[in-house]
């Protein structure tokens, strides 16, 4: 097994990214966002969308299958595809089954996307999605425990009793990812906020507030994984997959009544996917965590080893997630500020810090990330990615 992981480390990259403009009305279905992204990201790549042979997604009933989007590409025989089940908890695994297929000679071209319209039509949580849902939500529905802030709200406040988390590191977190969000043109959110902004927003479901929530956004985003090999000639420099890893935890609703609520399944995943990169959290340049919720973050600093259990509102206070600090997190804004494609666009910020054409929000001297899917809460499952520069 050993053997395999070190022969997967680095024989793939992230040859291209694209983009749909994020709103809170796309106006287009989920196919034409998708469509787009791809096609961008084919662009970024300086490739041709014939060069395309495989096509990946994830979903929870709200959008296009590659089955959809290859015939409206004008792709009619894709050597592979993923449509794969499950909402952010999957998101970084679809990029890694690509990476497995390309590197197994499966496909040589895999585009990777994901479109959204969670504003205008499907919202997380909404009552019109039509989704198979877990047996769990029986028990859940009769006191109006549905929608995800609910469900991580209680996650929060066992982080806040059992080790003395505080509102403010949460706001501190919102304060800093959105200054983040202000040097990135495609952020939904760009407007400074104040810690005292933080502390006025309205409650959604205590502790959160508006401002510890992700936004609810229409569009899309997509990347090209190919060979390392082939990604050296093409426009872009190549970021190599260096680690991808998924799998599953406990469920907290109906699983080892003995689990703590404040460990996710990262910190189970963690060991495998640095062990397969070579590498370890202080290798880490850059750290681009999913943040449907602030407290998200903050369980994932702890739980991918950056700092200690218990620790990571103290972290994230002390500022060692801005950019100046020594791991700068959701460099974009994250799903807080710059727009939710559930796990995409983190995983395309990550290359764009590595390529080094972040902008105004470039991290100098990035050569690492860590890449992050939702920890495990919702759905016992989560994945994660390891990129870097050649």
């Amino acid at each position: 097994m050993s053997k395999r992981l070190l022969d997967f480390r680095d024989r793939t990259a992230i040859a291209g990214v694209g983009y749909t403009p994020f709103t809170k009305d796309s106006g287009v279905s989920t196919l034409t966002l998708a469509c787009r992204a791809v096609l961008a990201a084919v662009e970024d790549a300086g490739l041709s969308v014939d060069d395309v042979d495989g096509l990946a997604t994830h979903r929870v009933g709200d959008s296009a299958a590659p089955t959809l989007v290859g015939p409206a590409l004008g792709l009619t025989d894709l050597a592979w595809h993923l449509d794969q089940f499950g909402g952010g908890s999957v998101s970084h695994a679809v990029v890694g089954q690509a990476a497995l297929a390309v590197a197994a000679g499966m496909a040589e071209t895999v585009v990777c996307y994901r479109a959204i319209n969670a504003r205008s039509e499907f919202r997380m949580g909404g009552t019109g999605r039509g989704v198979p849902v877990s047996p769990e939500v029986q028990y859940q529905a009769p006191y109006g425990y549905v929608a995800p802030p609910q469900q991580y709200a209680m996650y929060a406040r066992a982080h806040m009793s059992k080790y003395g988390t505080k509102a403010e590191h949460f706001g501190q977190l919102a304060v800093t990812q959105r200054a983040n969000a202000a040097k990135n043109p495609r952020a939904l959110m760009r407007t400074p906020i104040t810690l005292d902004d933080y502390l006025a927003s309205r409650w959604i479901a205590e502790p959160f507030r508006l401002l510890d929530c992700c936004l609810e956004t229409d569009g899309a985003c997509a990347v090209v994984v190919t060979t390392a090999e082939r990604a050296r000639s093409l426009r872009r420099p190549p970021v190599l997959v260096s680690a991808a890893a998924w799998g599953g935890g406990t469920s907290h609703l109906s699983g080892d009544p003995s689990a703590d609520p404040t460990v996710t399944a990262a910190a189970a995943l963690a060991p495998r996917l640095y062990a397969q990169a070579g590498l370890g959290p202080g290798d880490i340049d850059v750290a681009e965590l999913y943040d449907c919720f602030t407290y998200s973050v903050i369980v994932q600093l702890e739980d991918y080893g950056f700092c200690g259990k218990g620790e990571g509102g103290p972290y994230v206070a002390s500022g060692a997630t801005a950019p100046d600090g020594p791991l700068p997190v959701n460099t974009h804004g994250g799903f807080l500020s710059e727009g939710y494609v559930h796990g995409m666009n983190h995983i395309a910020e990550a290359v764009s810090q590595l390529r080094g054409d972040a902008g105004d929000r470039q991290v100098v001297g990035a050569e690492v990330a860590l890449s992050t899917a939702q920890p495990g809460y919702i759905l016992p499952a989560t994945s994660a990615l390891i990129l870097r520069r050649p």
